[in-house]
């Protein structure tokens, strides 16, 4: 990926997509595309394809996706996969009538079944039943590694399809009924040394298993996949099934216990933690196997609490900045 490239970064915004953009900028990239939804809706067809035409990026990471905790999942599927499917299906086949070079198709762990071996090998895809509670989100991030690989076949491209463990970071969603473990149980921690609640109450038994991966750590990883040399990189192309994927993760997982711990730590929550045993845990466990990862010289640079603290400092930002963001009362169970 040469140093002047023009690079589109899709959902640059998000969680991921900014991690990316800081990743990139690092790097000393600088022709960098990018379009919040209200300049560019990735669901629309005629609009993705006019700006393909109009800014002919050469690279491009496909970091836009519709994305939420466990109960938005499980109460609205029907919006997950189809703004999924039509996001991914809109941006790689423009990037494929657009000559992009290379493409990142950033998926997730949860397209694994949900009973897998531990750690969770590549080639494990497809070979069981999902978690029911985000299968569809999953299916749709399946068919986008299946439209790459297809695509990679039938017209000769190079698109790879990295799949992250669970993620947190700078950007990340803090609404405790759509956002992910880590900052939905981040913002209740605060709001109850805030009010001095005596307990926080959290979603299950507390006995599932998860991997969790600073943001930043894993742009870097996706950023040296991009640059990988195109024997290393099309050697990626042909992975497991002839799929052409490969997990991001740190190699260590815990218990949402022993998280909800670290995390009232790190805030400075010193009431209980009691976990709703009447409410689903999801998967049981969730590690992945990133030995082919790690063979290419790739590794984390923050230890997961030095990671947590600059997450609450990130979120004490945006609250400051954007008291509308946070309304206080929103003390909800949290979902993994």
């Amino acid at each position: 990926m040469e140093s002047n490239a023009r690079i589109y970064v899709a959902g640059h915004r998000g969680l991921v997509g900014s991690a990316l953009v800081r990743s990139l900028a690092r790097e000393g990239y600088r022709d960098l595309v990018t379009r919040d939804q209200a300049e560019l809706e990735l669901t629309d067809q005629v609009a993705v394809r006019g700006f393909f035409e109009a800014e002919r990026p050469a690279y491009v990471f496909v970091a836009a996706a519709k994305v939420g905790g466990i109960l938005a999942n499980n109460d609205y599927p029907a919006e997950f996969i189809q703004a999924n499917l039509a996001i991914q299906t809109n941006v790689i086949h423009e990037a494929w009538r657009n000559g992009v070079k290379r493409l990142l198709f950033l998926g997730s762990s949860c397209v694994y079944p949900r009973d897998c071996p531990q750690p969770i090998k590549e080639e494990y895809l497809l070979t069981g039943p999902l978690e029911p509670s985000n299968r569809a989100y999953a299916v749709a991030k399946i068919a986008g590694l299946e439209m790459c690989g297809s695509y990679n076949r039938q017209y000769g491209t190079r698109y790879l399809a990295p799949m992250p463990t669970n993620l947190f970071g700078p950007g990340d969603n803090y609404d405790p009924a759509t956002g992910h473990v880590i900052p939905s149980l981040m913002r209740r921690m605060h709001e109850a040394k805030v009010a001095g609640a005596e307990r926080v109450v959290i979603w299950g038994t507390g006995k599932p298993r998860r991997e969790f991966l600073y943001s930043d750590d894993m742009a870097d990883a996706c950023v040296m996949l991009m640059k990988l040399p195109d024997s290393t990189f099309d050697e990626l192309l042909r992975g497991p099934n002839g799929l052409p994927l490969i997990n991001i993760g740190c190699g260590e997982d815990q218990t949402i216990a022993d998280l909800a711990r670290t995390i009232a730590s790190v805030v400075g929550y010193r009431g209980a933690l009691e976990f709703d045993t009447s409410k689903p845990d999801g998967t049981p466990r969730k590690l992945l196997d990133i030995g082919r990862l790690k063979r290419l010289g790739w590794s984390p640079r923050l230890d997961f609490r030095t990671g947590m603290a600059a997450a609450y400092k990130d979120f004490l930002a945006r609250q400051s900045g954007s008291r509308s963001e946070f309304t206080k009362g929103a003390i909800s169970e949290t979902k993994k």
